[in-house]
């Protein structure tokens, strides 16, 4: 049985696969641009009207690249059998949504989802086996 965790943010995924008692593990960078619009000018007369920056051209962009991005994780999950979903904010209810409109049968695959801070690898492979009922402390109680 192949069980799959994933850690994403908007900068990158990480992933553990248990595969049979044996583990691995993947990273796929986001790509994203971040972006941080200037402008907006100030009208030559007094209290004359200010420039807007558009706001909609940037946010569509990001949309577009996150798609991508969840393309790439969807890819590299397409042959599990359990899927267990982590992270802070909003990229993992993204990532969710993205399953269940595009791959919905991936998206029946998914167990557990947790919203958890950035953690050390050691941690995370630990909380993925915890997710999955794997306890790394007594090895042989789980068999």
């Amino acid at each position: 049985m192949k069980q799959v965790g994933i850690w994403l943010d908007k900068q990158e995924a990480n992933g553990v696969i248990l595969n049979n008692g044996k583990e691995s593990l993947f990273n796929i960078p986001s790509e994203l641009d971040f972006f941080n619009p200037k402008g907006g000018a100030r009208s030559k007369t007094k209290w004359g009207p200010q420039d807007v920056v558009q706001d909609s051209k940037y946010l569509e962009r990001e949309k577009h690249q996150l798609k991508n991005y969840f393309e790439k994780i969807a890819e590299e999950i397409s042959d599990a059998d359990q899927i267990a979903i982590f992270g802070p904010a909003e990229a993992p209810e993204k990532f969710i949504e993205e399953l269940k409109q595009d791959h919905p049968r991936l998206a029946a695959k998914v167990t557990s989802t947790k919203t958890v801070d950035s953690m050390t690898q050691n941690q995370f492979k630990a909380l993925v086996k915890q997710s999955f009922g794997m306890d790394d402390r007594y090895p042989e109680a789980t068999q």
